[in-house]
């Protein structure tokens, strides 16, 4: 039962220091600083040990995501990372996997919003009306396309409307 509890907090400032990663890289929080990371969660760790476990951890993180693995890529790759020489040990991996498991979805966004530079399309509707009034009678049963399109950047959203008539064919 002994053994259990350092493991358990090991565990849990590993997850801290993925969190902690996380947010500095991926959320954009410049206020996550190695100096914050290493007195919350390993405060007796040694600066250059610290920076080596970082770094590691960092890499890792980076490789997975970049990658967007799926649970069985995860494995092959945590798997592959504990068997190499200055790798990672079972339980990193253990911790790594669980923190995947539940941030992969939202670091996955957080790439994808980084990367784009312009408007992107949030949302569209479109319908097909018939004219059923006109001043000439040649215009009444004319289809008309609307088409509603929301673009914007990240947090702003402006909308677009745009009318156009289209002429159908049936075959």
């Amino acid at each position: 039962m002994a053994a259990e509890q350092p493991q358990r907090e090991g565990s849990k400032a590993l997850s801290g220091l993925l969190s902690g990663i996380a947010q500095a890289a991926y959320y954009g929080h410049a206020g996550i600083t190695e100096e914050l990371l290493r007195g919350q969660l390993y405060p007796e760790a040694a600066p250059h040990e610290f920076r080596a476990l970082l770094a590691k951890m960092s890499g890792v993180l980076k490789s997975v995501a970049s990658a967007d693995m799926d649970l069985n890529q995860l494995e092959a790759f945590l798997t592959a990372q504990t068997k190499k020489q200055g790798g990672i040990t079972a339980d990193q991996a253990a911790v790594i996997a669980n923190f995947w498991k539940n941030h992969r979805t939202k670091i996955r966004e957080s790439l994808i919003n980084q990367s784009r530079w312009d408007n992107t399309l949030k949302n569209m509707n479109w319908r097909v009306d018939l004219k059923s009034q006109s001043r000439h009678i040649d215009q009444i049963n004319t289809p008309v396309a609307i088409v509603e399109m929301e673009l914007g950047k990240n947090g702003q959203s402006q909308f677009f409307f745009f009318l156009q008539d289209f002429f159908f064919f049936l075959f």
